[in-house]
């Protein structure tokens, strides 16, 4: 089976880029939390830090997905991709969201004044530049892959959710930086420490949301999921069109990796043509097939007549 990177250069670009931005921001959050004693600011600073370990963990999944098969796992790797972006979802819900939350409460219970707000507002400023820039890259390859369809269904439609995994990470860095900027202001404007903790809570539960989605997404994934409509019509298509095919009676087909594609056929075949004719006919459908989707890695034909494949998927689908 012809192996392919997992993850595609422009997916890489934006993991990179939110990678490098991440660094920088989590690094002077931390520095500003330690001289303001903001609570919203410490829920920021952790929020950069996880969301920088998630790019690192990406990477190393795209690494882990590009492993050949072997004889444990003869279709490969590739839903390692898969794996890490959930892991990933897990640790922006667990520690992104947990720690700001906590954080929060018992910012609350123990109201400290903001100590030199200006350096929150500075900061706060610089992280914004800092993460526009790896959200406007995200959000490039976001609207190159998303034609006419919106951001939430692109989202759950996307087969490589890595770039949409890094976007959605960014939206909500951008978003909480807005509440640390109010809570911060109105902690220093009503004179109200109080505010500083329910902005941490506000972050926490942004994050909490966010996390929610991208691990249900993502868990479609990795359990196992079928091409794209379109695919699934155009393959059908062209089976049907093939020289030979009598019948085309069904396609089952699942995503091995973000840019690999399984994809099982049942026909029935003319009657009348030996088996080498049959050979050839399988041939000649599968190079169609390929280079039409040059995505679909294998392709396995399973001849059969329609009242057999009726009652086979009838099987199939039975409750249990």
């Amino acid at each position: 089976m012809k192996r392919r990177g997992r993850v595609d250069a422009g997916a890489r670009r934006v993991i990179y880029a939110g990678l490098a931005g991440n660094v920088l921001v989590a690094a002077t959050k931390f520095a500003a939390a330690a001289v303001t004693s903001s609570a919203a600011m410490l829920s920021e600073a952790v929020h950069s830090a996880v969301d920088t370990s998630n790019e690192l963990l990406l990477l190393y999944g795209e690494r882990r997905a590009a492993r050949p098969p072997d004889a444990r796992h003869p279709f490969g790797y590739g839903r390692e991709v898969y794996f890490w972006n959930f892991i990933v979802s897990l640790l922006i819900f667990v520690i992104g969201a947990g720690v700001s939350i906590y954080q929060g409460v018992t910012h609350i219970l123990e109201a400290e004044r903001i100590q030199n707000p200006v350096v929150s507002y500075v900061v706060l400023g610089i992280a914004a530049l800092l993460e526009g820039g790896s959200w406007w890259v995200a959000w490039r390859e976001l609207r190159r892959r998303r034609g006419q369809r919106g951001v939430i269904e692109v989202a759950q439609q996307t087969k490589d959710p890595s770039s949409v995994m890094v976007f959605f990470e960014d939206s909500a860095a951008l978003i909480g930086i807005a509440i640390a900027l109010a809570g911060t202001a109105l902690a220093q404007a009503l004179d109200e420490p109080r505010w500083d903790g329910a902005a941490s809570i506000a972050i926490g539960v942004l994050l909490a949301l966010v996390a929610g989605f991208l691990a249900r997404e993502t868990q479609q994934l990795l359990i196992g999921e079928g091409a794209r409509p379109v695919l699934v019509e155009s393959v059908a298509r062209i089976a049907r069109d093939e020289k030979g095919v009598a019948h085309f009676n069904g396609l089952l087909t699942i995503h091995l990796a973000p840019r690999e594609v399984f994809a099982a056929l049942s026909l029935d075949f003319d009657a009348g043509l030996r088996a080498a004719e049959v050979n050839d006919v399988v041939r000649s459908l599968e190079a169609r097939i390929r280079k039409a989707h040059p995505e679909i890695v294998m392709v396995m034909v399973k001849p059969q007549s329609p009242d057999a494949f009726r009652a086979a998927r009838e099987r199939w689908f039975a409750p249990r």
